[in-house]
């Protein structure tokens, strides 16, 4: 963390390499995390990028009290919420891509984490904000106290939502053992 606090202050002071390191330290986890909320590579790139673009743009706002990475997650599902409000009130779609689309971040690193399609499944069968909580915590890491800061919620609420999901997934995955 105190290295990372290093890069955003020469960030802040505009130093695009240290920006630049920011960008390839988070990439590949922020991808991976937005890709749980779209099968559209494009919307998830679309998102990243603005996330990203937003945090340069505001760095001065950034007040270094959470983690960077805490900071951007929350940029980028802004990002995301923002899009669907706008698709629940001006519908449209995205042209159809047939292409298999891999991450824009390590290669290794993503086909090191795939998650086989019961579960993928199982996962966009969760409310958004479940899987949030789930993939924040499980999978990225995050203390409740952080998600409670990115998604506005208290910290017994993370803790809730991740107890409820996680007997969700036990039962689906006890139902799926027995057939």
């Amino acid at each position: 963390m105190q290295e990372e606090t290093q890069w955003v202050n020469k960030a802040r002071q505009g130093d695009h390499k240290a920006f630049k390191i920011l960008y390839d330290i988070h990439i590949a986890s922020l991808y991976r995390f937005m890709r749980q909320f779209s099968p559209d590579t494009h919307e998830v790139e679309e998102w990243v990028q603005r996330a990203f673009i937003k945090a340069f743009n505001h760095l001065g706002s950034f007040d270094g009290k959470a983690r960077f990475s805490s900071w951007l997650f929350r940029i980028a599902m802004n990002e995301m919420r923002m899009d669907r409000r706008r698709a629940a009130i001006i519908p449209f779609t995205h042209p159809e891509d047939d292409e298999i689309s891999s991450s824009p971040s390590n290669e290794k690193e993503s086909d090191a984490w795939e998650w086989n399609e019961t579960m993928r499944t199982w996962m966009q069968e969760l409310d958004e904000t479940k899987r949030m909580v789930f993939l924040l915590y499980e999978v990225e890491g995050y203390s409740h106290a952080e998600i409670a800061s990115m998604l506005g919620i208290s910290e017994s609420t993370s803790r809730t939502i991740l107890s409820r999901t996680k007997r969700y997934l036990k039962t689906r995955w006890q139902q799926e053992m027995t057939q």
